[in-house]
């Protein structure tokens, strides 16, 4: 699975964070203090370091850590999609928030002053998205390389443990951290999950003007594939011809994995009829339409 349309279509917040870890980063990076990044017990305890706590948010403490950590942002846009950008905003700001707390009381508990425990970056972020991957994106293809057994989303997992053990206990410990996040957040803690901001906040990321991989913000308004309809709110609205000049009907398995993911079983079947029974297309087309 791809994570739907490519580009930040319809995915403002993410672009915006996924914009400021780079430049934090470059920024770091340029002025050669990568090894003064990452928490200790004396950052906050001793000798208190806001900007640590700022920049440990977007940050990533090497040019590695930074490609395979973008790479899992810009895949994840998918989760801003399917859920909008005012609650994908509370999803951010909850999962950092709770991340870093965490982090906090880790650097309290181990007490080790002489050496940063915690890597920089947005890993509660990352590694929080990883709870509702697992949980709501199934799996829809699968294969074997050398007799080992692989899915669309294995890919996803490697780069995610990839990052996980990039610099080992400074990193697994924020990643853990994230894990437990995303874990609160999915178990509706304070009522979070129907949480959202106003839309005057959200709508002002996508007011700002930016080069976004991927297609236009034009191509915003147009269908993901060939002259596939809109859905909105999860209901066809009109009917189009179908791009084949015979209808392939979609099989009772894949209507069941998107109706498994939430969608409406009538506009499931049309999206699959028009993306020829491919569960990663009729899922991009399902979630293009929730976005609008």
């Amino acid at each position: 699975m791809n994570g739907g349309p490519s580009g930040f279509n319809n995915a403002p917040v993410t672009r915006i964070f996924v914009i400021a870890c780079a430049l934090f980063t470059v920024f770091f990076g340029i002025q050669g203090r990568f090894n003064k990044l990452g928490l200790s017990y004396q950052d906050i305890f001793r000798n208190f370091r806001l900007w640590k706590l700022i920049v440990s948010v977007f940050a990533f403490s090497s040019a590695p850590e930074l490609m395979f950590g973008l790479y899992l942002l810009y895949y994840f846009r998918v989760f801003e999609r399917q859920i909008g950008s005012n609650k994908y905003s509370v999803f951010i700001l909850f999962s950092v928030t709770f991340s870093l707390l965490f982090e906090v009381l880790t650097l309290a508990l181990l007490k080790d002053p002489a050496m940063n425990l915690l890597t920089s970056g947005p890993y509660g972020l990352i590694f929080a998205s990883f709870i509702p991957f697992y949980l709501d994106i199934p799996v829809s293809t699968r294969f074997h390389v050398f007799g080992v057994r692989f899915s669309d989303k294995t890919f996803i997992y490697l780069a995610g443990l990839q990052l996980f053990l990039s610099s080992w206990k400074r990193s697994i410990l924020p990643g853990l951290c994230g894990i437990l996040a995303g874990s609160l957040y999915r178990l509706n803690v304070f009522r979070i999950r129907k949480a959202k901001f106003p839309e005057y906040i959200t709508s002002f990321f996508s007011r700002i003007s930016w080069p976004s991989m991927g297609s236009s913000p034009a191509a915003s308004t147009r269908n993901v594939v060939g002259g596939a309809p809109s859905y909105a709110g999860r209901q066809v609205e009109r009917t189009y011809p179908s791009p084949v000049p015979t209808t392939i009907e979609p099989t009772e398995d894949s209507i069941a994995v998107l109706v498994s993911m939430g969608f409406d079983r009538n506009s499931a079947r049309q999206a699959l009829v028009h993306a020829r029974n491919d569960i990663n297309a009729a899922t991009n087309i399902l979630l293009e339409a929730q976005s609008h």
